[in-house]
């Protein structure tokens, strides 16, 4: 009990309840442990966290440097400086004209065209220092990110990234630097030193260009449309540019370049990402509009503003509750309810008071302590404190039921459920069945008309549907449907590049995910993520030590968050862009092993992740480049900062829940492989983080396999359904709360994964294959058309063509009998 008391949390409690519960534990000596325990975990408050595509732009932008590369701020000063005192003397770039920036950042182009390595080194560099905002000629982080942001749009002008994605093109077919790096044995950040110079302008660019700001002026706002749609588009060697990074992550995951700085790779390929596709609120639009080109019903409601107003769960209860709470029923306590939090139920609900008021069999059993989670739902997020109920016949009828707020999502009913419903009416009132007719009511009782009624009120037909419907149909009717007109969008664009190789992009992102997350044990065969942070000369005093865990730590969560990220914003376009193309990384997914995976990463304690200081404000730029640096001590390191939790963590939790929400909803046997690898309790332990929107998505998970969970589960675990009922939108015929499938194998589903599959490979034929309709093509039977058709051959076969007829059809022996008998 001692060992299962130390994993679970207090509730939040108000003053009197919490110094009457410690009194009374104090008063047994039995307990004193337990009573300690509950002291140090007393509070668990709201976490004031609010979701985004991406945390501050300054800490977006601070996330970008590991804390070794701190002196390398310097260098890059250094060499700005001395190209510029020898071409600008006595001036300071602040005071140039525009001009003259324009002139200056021209002759720095010109010279990232000279063979020497080193001397474009230094080119870059200088460029880079423009970048970060001349710093040196700065008072403030204010100035310094003004004139970064100056700088980025003036580079951009002047066709800088294009002239960098050359280098970096160049950077990546180094096969002498890729072949050094294979054979080291331990890989620094002198190993990559071109490459984060050359990525860190491109993500500066990026990022700077992507936030929009107030004060932007119309050619600004020209100049980011121009630079989104020349990223998106494939410009670059046919392809866009996330490609190029996709196949440096792929390039890097195969060992084949070790020395690739991952965590910039990653983190460019991400806001790229986001920037060309658009985020969650540009989602949300995008969505809106297709409803409407459509002809379907408005959305009835806006998901972001919804979670972003609900409010948080209750903590779970703790141990130390329940042992008391069961204490007091022991002692006869029937006459009045202990002063505990209360079940959301009993908010509205009020329990008879002749009822027997035992409810050990519901809260307090074994199980569900040893789970270590419950979820207590309190609408107005305050404790609940229970008077007395007066007897029955003294309380006027009206005063006896509360009525609840409202639930925050609008029911739904798909129209599959609609046909269930009818088909299950027919077979039992009529005996026979009427296929899809959803509208024939004739022969059902009156009670079937209402709900038949009730259930099309609710009817939603998602644009996943029509596009399904639409896909049936072309690959039915291929001849009288036509060609199907494909928008070239910035997502259409990605999938159709990301196609050819999309397994191995998968299973590169995923293998960084593990090596990343912090529940993974280092392996002599796993890859090396550190490369970009280790320095040459590792520490020697205990300082440096703890200032280089720190800084590994952090990179660790930087990599996380970025893959979370992306990955959860691939799945969300290439849904509304076509369902099988979502349905084809999912699969990818869900095949390189991604639900255990998050599993895994979900199996520690998520509080001291989420709460985790792995950051040191004073070397974070901007600040380290325009302050004085303080002395940094072992104290202060330890320390960390004052901030109630980390936003990057909470913000990689709540992403890869909604991965694996996409990945597993309207999947059966998916799943069946959450309830296989026993993922409640490791559900029910992220319940402990009070952040509304995380526990929504914890609850979500949670419901699709409560049926498969069995009734004693769900007996054990009252509190938790009943946050899953007020929180998670309702399916009004759906059989979540009571329905049992406890003897479902996963390998009964086999089948819908089959099927599914059979269906995304039609669609990537029909839609992708261009030697598809060769069945189709008249064929041409003339003899002396077909000879005279202009065929496109290389220069170089006119050269060759003598000896190749040499080799081919001279030299080699004609077997007559052996094509006589084939024939």
């Amino acid at each position: 009990m001692q060992q299962q008391t130390d994993d679970m949390e207090v509730p939040l409690l108000n003053d009197s309840n919490s110094n009457r519960q410690k009194s009374q534990a104090q008063e047994r000596d039995g307990f004193s442990h337990q009573q300690k325990d509950s002291e140090g975990s007393m509070e668990s408050p709201n976490l004031e966290f609010e979701y985004g595509d991406m945390d501050n732009f300054t800490v977006e932008l601070s996330e970008l440097y590991s804390y070794t590369e701190e002196p390398e701020f310097s260098l890059n000063r250094d060499y700005f400086e001395e190209d510029f005192k020898n071409h600008v003397k006595g001036r300071r770039w602040m005071e140039l004209s525009m001009e003259e920036q324009r002139v200056y950042v021209m002759r720095l182009l010109d010279a990232l065209e000279v063979t020497d390595r080193d001397k474009r080194l230094k080119v870059a560099r200088a460029i880079l220092y423009l970048a970060q905002g001349v710093f040196d000629e700065c008072d403030t982080e204010a100035d310094v990110l003004y004139w970064s942001r100056h700088n980025v749009f003036l580079l951009y002008d002047m066709g800088i990234f294009t002239a960098l994605l050359e280098l970096l093109s160049m950077e990546i077919d180094n096969n002498q630097a890729c072949s050094s790096a294979v054979r080291k044995p331990a890989i620094s950040l002198a190993d990559s030193t071109e490459l984060r110079v050359l990525l860190s302008i491109m993500y500066l660019m990026v990022e700077t260009i992507r936030v929009e700001t107030e004060g932007d002026s119309p050619e600004r706002k020209a100049a980011r449309e121009a630079f989104r749609t020349e990223l998106g588009s494939p410009l670059y060697n046919g392809e866009p540019f996330a490609l190029l990074l996709f196949t440096m992550v792929t390039k890097f995951c195969c060992m084949n370049a070790p020395h690739f700085p991952m965590k910039k790779v990653l983190l460019l390929l991400w806001k790229t990402i986001l920037f060309t596709l658009g985020g969650f609120e540009e989602l949300q639009e995008l969505k809106v509009r297709m409803r409407e080109q459509l002809n379907l019903s408005p959305l009835p409601e806006d998901s972001i503003k919804v979670v972003r107003h609900m409010r948080a769960a209750s903590p779970p209860a703790s141990a130390m509750e329940l042992i008391e709470q069961q204490q007091q029923q022991k002692r006869g306590r029937r006459s009045r309810r202990p002063l505990v939090k209360q079940d959301s139920l009993d908010t509205y609900n009020e329990r008879d008071p002749f009822k027997n008021d035992d409810t050990r069999d519901e809260e307090d059993d074994p199980e569900d302590v040893d789970s270590g989670i419950e979820g207590e739902v309190d609408p107005l997020d305050r404790d609940v404190i229970i008077q007395p109920p007066p007897p029955p016949q003294l309380r006027p009828p009206t005063e006896r039921v509360s009525f609840p707020r409202g639930l925050p999502w609008a029911p739904k009913v798909r129209e599959k459920d609609i046909e269930h419903f009818l088909e299950t009416s027919r077979n039992k009132f009529i005996g026979f069945t009427l296929g899809n007719d959803i509208d024939t009511l004739v022969g059902l009782p009156r009670p079937i008309h209402e709900s038949v009624k009730t259930l099309k009120q609710h009817k939603y037909v998602s644009i996943a549907e029509v596009q399904i419907k639409r896909e049936e149909e072309l690959q039915q009717c291929p001849m009288t449907m036509g060609e199907e007109a494909v928008k070239e969008t910035p997502a259409e664009i990605l999938y159709l590049g990301m196609l050819p190789s999309l397994s191995q992009y998968v299973i590169a992102l995923l293998k960084l995910l593990l090596a990343a997350a912090p529940t993974s044990k280092a392996k002599t065969d796993s890859i090396n993520i550190l490369a970009d942070v280790l320095p040459e000369e590792m520490p020697i005093t205990v300082l440096q030590s703890m200032k280089l865990g720190i800084d590994v730590n952090r990179h660790k969560e930087i990599i996380v968050k970025a893959i979370s990220a992306l990955l959860l914003l691939l799945l969300k376009h290439f849904k509304l862009n076509h369902i099988y193309q979502f349905e084809y990384v999912a699969q990818h997914l869900v095949f390189a092993n991604c639900i255990p995976l998050i599993l895994k990463f979900f199996n520690q304690n998520i509080m001291s992740y989420i709460s985790a200081k792995n950051s040191i404000c004073a070397l974070d730029f901007p600040h380290c480049v325009v302050h004085e640096m303080p002395e940094l001590t072992a104290e202060s390191l330890e320390a960390g900062d004052s901030n109630q939790f980390c936003w990057r963590n909470l913000f990689s939790c709540i992403n890869l829940l909604r991965i694996l929400n996409k990945i597993t909803k309207w999947k059966h046997s998916r799943t069946m492989m959450l309830v296989v690898f026993k993922s409640a309790p490791i559900l029910k332990r992220a319940l402990k983080v009070k952040q509304a929107m995380m526990q929504l998505y914890v609850l979500k998970l949670l419901k699709i396999q409560t049926k498969y969970l069995g009734r004693q589960w769900r007996k054990s675990n009252m509190k938790t359904m009943s946050a899953i009922y007020q929180k998670v939108r309702h399916r009004l015929n759906d059989d979540w709360a009571y329905g049992n499938d406890i003897d479902a194998r996963p390998w009964d589903f086999q089948a819908e994964e089959c099927a599914l599959r059979e269906s995304i490979e039609k669609f990537n034929a029909r839609r992708y294959d261009k030697n598809q309709n060769s069945e189709f093509t008249p064929v041409d039977n003339c003899l002396q058309s077909v000879l005279g058709q202009r065929v496109d051959l290389p220069e170089d076969f006119h050269y060759s063509y003598e000896m190749w007829l040499e080799r081919e059809v001279f030299s080699q022996p004609i077997q007559w009998e052996g094509l006589l008998q084939a024939q």
